[in-house]
Order: structure tokens, then sequence, then C-alpha cells
């Protein structure tokens, strides 16, 4: 029998091990699972970041191109057409 209670002491250790090995992945798991919500929160905020600078960036090519500038009169043009076709859409659906 002694052969046995060595047996099962070697196995209890083992899976004493184990379940320490398990919470300390869990617990590795719970710190990962915060930093990526961390970062998916941040890459938000980046992206819309970028997303209003882009506009403002449009805003002041087409503001620079109506002072006079020729570097952006092209995009400035292409965006009046397009509020042009816009605005006579709204005509077309108040005069049905």
């Amino acid at each position: 029998m002694s052969e046995i209670e060595v047996v099962l002491d070697a196995l209890e250790k083992k899976i004493s091990n184990l379940f320490y090995i398990i919470d300390e992945l869990e617990q590795k798991n719970k710190i990962l699972i915060n930093e990526l919500s961390i970062s998916i929160k941040s890459n938000q905020q980046i992206a819309a970041i970028s997303e209003v600078l882009k506009k403002d960036f449009d805003n002041l090519k087409i503001t620079n191109s109506l002072l006079g500038s020729d570097d952006y009169k092209r995009d400035t043009k292409l965006k009046i057409n397009s509020l042009v076709r816009e605005i006579d859409y709204c005509i077309a659906q108040l005069a049905d």
C-alpha cells in the first residue's frame, strides 16, 4: 500500500500544481482582456480624432481654394457641384 500512497501523493501534488497554473492563467487572461478593451477604446478614439482631422483638412482645402489658392480648385469645384446636385435633388423632391 505504500506504493499506492506514494503515487497518490505525487498525483495530488501534480493536480494542485495544475490548479495553481490554471489560477495564474485565469488571472493573466483577465489582465489581457482588460488591456485589450483599453486598446480597443484607444483605437476607437484615435480613429474618431483622425476622421475629424480629415474633415477639417478637407474644409481647409476648400476654404483655401475659395480664398484664391490654385492648389485645390478642382476639389472645390467637385464639392460645389456635388452640393448643387444635392440641392437640385431636394428641390425636385419638394416639387413632387
